[in-house]
């Protein structure tokens, strides 16, 4: 997702809170740090590669192999100043996303999610934000989308640990996002007509500020 116009915790399972939710919000500068320095940073793959377009393949490995995946995230989303990034947006066909955003009261969080599924809110959660978005993967386009304002994904950590995150406001739109993204669905197949064709367009008059995989 694109931004708007301690050793011990990188290498297992965050802690939680009373509710069972990863805390996710300690330590993240030290955290972020860890994981993008292990890592490389990839290319961004961008709308009409196929790896886009397809629900991933579930995580069934929770090895060294996932872990130095989530660190070319990790670098990938830095240099690309994201707030959230899909595997699939470095053309790997898994579901994992992470994440460094902050939520509607600027607090930062940062963390990894594997096989993630959003819950289900009740009718008297579903109070929506109608905010600007963008995607890394329709660089240079932003486009008003009414989500949630509130969000809760299920799923497992690096280690393959169940855990459950929640946020509010931009960081669960974050959510939301990251997670269509690995059912190869983009925030832009969520517009009318005109408002996606409005993105694109937008997308081939501006040149991508980070490094992009072209399509053929």
């Amino acid at each position: 997702m694109a931004q708007q116009d301690t050793d011990q915790q990188h290498a297992g399972v965050l802690p939680v809170d009373g509710e069972g939710y990863v805390v996710d919000t300690e330590d993240c500068e030290e955290r972020e740090k860890a994981w993008r320095e292990r890592g490389a940073s990839q290319p961004i793959t961008v709308v009409g590669n196929p790896v886009l377009h397809r629900e991933c393949e579930d995580v069934t490995e929770f090895g060294e192999e996932l872990r130095q995946l989530a660190a070319d995230m990790f670098a990938s989303q830095r240099t690309a100043e994201g707030v959230g990034l899909a595997a699939n947006q470095i053309g790997v066909d898994l579901k994992v996303f992470v994440y460094d955003c902050q939520d509607d009261e600027g607090t930062r969080h940062v963390g990894v999610v594997c096989n993630p599924r959003l819950v289900d809110l009740p009718a008297e959660r579903r109070l929506l934000d109608d905010s600007n978005e963008g995607c890394l993967s329709v660089p240079g386009a932003y486009a008003e989308l009414a989500r949630p304002d509130y969000a809760e994904v299920t799923g497992q950590d690096e280690r393959g640990n169940a855990i459950k995150v929640r946020g509010t406001g931009y960081f669960a739109r974050c959510l939301q996002h990251e997670t269509d993204h690995l059912y190869g669905r983009l925030y832009i197949d969520r517009l009318s007509k005109r408002d996606r064709k409005d993105a694109l367009r937008q997308m081939a008059e501006n040149e991508p500020r980070y490094p992009v995989v072209a399509n053929d």
